[in-house]
């Protein structure tokens, strides 16, 4: 009979553990700072960007999904576009000033230089190595882009040539991220290796991770220093005075069920990581500690991409039509419901 009694508290004491590792050990955000806001689709949004008016921007998806804003972002409207296939996927937006840029596939480049009162459609060539998917604006008609095998082109002339800046391709990429100098890192498709490539250089520099951790993200902060994400919810810093070392992996919270997909940062010290099931993390002091807003995970969305153009706005784009904006002035809790 004790041994019967002595197994049951053996069992009893394994499932509280059991439980206990699903359990968040991240404390939670004083205040949440985002606001989800209606947008009129349920297509896969994809990218997002101003023009020289902060007020002015425009959202991109899939099934040729342009949306524009004329107050910040807090209200969208449809922008409907004479195209060759309704079925495009619209993967990147880029201004500089009036100017701007819309990527899409198959092969489908849109500019504008009235700050998109009109549009005018450029066509790529087919022998391009990989598909675009990524376009910078860079200044009066100048503009980088880069396909998912890591060739990179930059036209002067306002798209009607392009200069390969690299030779050769990297590989089929999962993601690539290019810096405010025009460096640019590449995450390998299976996320078992990474490249980086900046001006001046003929070819591009592969790179191993750093453990047996795949990788799902990397990218660039203000200062040049890079940040990864890896599988089982891990992030890395290089070390800020030693760019080709990397400092202690960090798990924020430990024994996550759900990736981490994104980071950006707000300020120098300030960044946000967006990952699946309505997860948002947050550092005030440049990684060192993490929190996490939980007021938001009510939002059935994956949170796979996070934008800040300043210190006061910014988006995270989730899936099926998914948006939510920084509010700066926001101080109170936030149910994601009251939406």
């Amino acid at each position: 009979m004790s041994i019967m009694k002595s197994w049951q508290r053996i069992f009893a004491l394994f499932v509280l553990v059991f439980l206990c590792i699903g359990c968040s050990n991240v404390p939670s955000t004083s205040y949440n700072p985002w606001a989800v806001i209606s947008v009129p689709t349920e297509s896969k949004l994809l990218d997002i960007a101003f023009t020289g008016n902060p007020q002015h921007g425009f959202l991109v998806g899939s099934n040729a999904t342009i949306l524009e804003t004329h107050d910040g972002g807090d209200t969208w409207e449809p922008l409907t576009l004479s195209l060759d296939d309704p079925k495009t996927r619209f993967d990147s937006v880029s201004f500089a000033g009036q100017e701007g840029w819309i990527l899409g596939e198959p092969s489908l480049l849109l500019h504008t230089t009235d700050e998109g009162k009109s549009w005018s459609s450029i066509t790529l060539s087919s022998k391009l190595p990989g598909s675009p998917i990524s376009i910078y604006a860079l200044g009066e008609n100048t503009a980088e882009m880069a396909t998912d095998l890591g060739a990179i082109y930059k036209t002067e002339d306002g798209g009607k040539n392009w200069k390969a800046q690299v030779e050769g391709a990297v590989g089929v990429v999962r993601n690539l991220r290019r810096s405010s100098d025009g460096k640019y890192v590449a995450v390998s498709a299976k996320g078992s290796f990474y490249s980086t490539w900046e001006p001046g250089q003929t070819t591009w520099t592969p790179r191993n991770r750093n453990n047996s951790r795949r990788l799902e993200n990397m990218g660039f902060a203000e200062n040049g220093q890079l940040w990864l994400l890896a599988r089982g919810g891990q992030v890395q810093f290089t070390d800020p005075d030693d760019p080709e070392n990397w400092q202690e992996a960090q798990n924020p919270e430990l024994s996550t069920s759900w990736g981490l997909l994104d980071l950006a940062y707000r300020t120098p010290n300030d960044i946000w990581i967006g990952g699946g099931s309505g997860n948002l993390l947050h550092s005030s002091d440049a990684g060192l500690s993490w929190e996490k807003d939980r007021d938001v995970e009510g939002v059935a969305a994956n949170f796979y991409k996070i934008v800040f153009f300043n210190s006061d706005q910014g988006f995270v784009i989730g899936d099926r039509g998914v948006l939510l904006k920084y509010q700066p002035n926001i101080t109170e809790s936030f149910s994601p419901e009251a939406a």
